[in-house]
Order: structure tokens, then sequence, then C-alpha cells
């Protein structure tokens, strides 16, 4: 699993099934494609199951598999952690550039 994009799906699926279009509509900047082998991919990895109810048309719906949803677990508190200090990271890199300005790294 890598990439922005299969972070976004884990996301967006954590509450429950969900079809291709609602992850479409929900993903903003994702191509169908990329959405199609993403999908594809977190499937292989075992991170989603895809599930074909046999309707006209048939409906689509993936699912985070429970070994997904404990890794959703671990990125949400990484955001949570990232929002707690986003502050404090925002102050050291002012202080840190305030320090080293492009004029005294010609010196």
């Amino acid at each position: 699993m890598a990439g922005k994009w299969s972070v976004q799906i884990l996301v967006a699926a954590a509450h429950g099934p969900i079809r291709f279009t609602e992850l479409e509509r929900g993903i903003e900047g994702i191509s169908r494609r990329m959405l199609t082998l993403t999908l594809r991919n977190l499937e292989r990895d075992g991170l989603v199951t895809r599930t074909v109810h046999p309707t006209v048309p048939p409906k689509v719906e993936y699912e985070l598999t429970p070994v997904a949803h404990e890794l959703h677990d671990t990125l949400q508190r990484l955001t949570d952690w990232a929002e707690r200090n986003r502050v404090y990271v925002a102050e050291a890199r002012a202080a840190y550039d305030a320090e080293h300005r492009p004029e005294s790294l010609d010196a």
C-alpha cells in the first residue's frame, strides 16, 4: 500500500461499505483510472474487499478488512497528532527559517 490515494480511500471507506461512484465523488482530484488501480491494489494487499451484488446493473461495494480498520486507526492517531502539534511545527519552521536565511547560506 502506497500513495496518497490509498490513504484517502481508507479514510473514505472507514464507515462501512461504499460504492465506486461514492468514492469517486468523495475523493477530489482522483481519476477514474487511478481509483480503479488503487482499489485493485488495496484488494490485492488484503485491505479492501470487493463485493459484486447480482443486480442490473451490477452493484459493486468496497469495504475495509479488519487489518485495514487497524491501519485506519493508526492513521487517525497520526492525523490527531499532526493537528495537535501543527502550531508547534509552524513555529519551529519559522524559527529555523529566521536562523537560516538564504543570505546566510551563501557565506
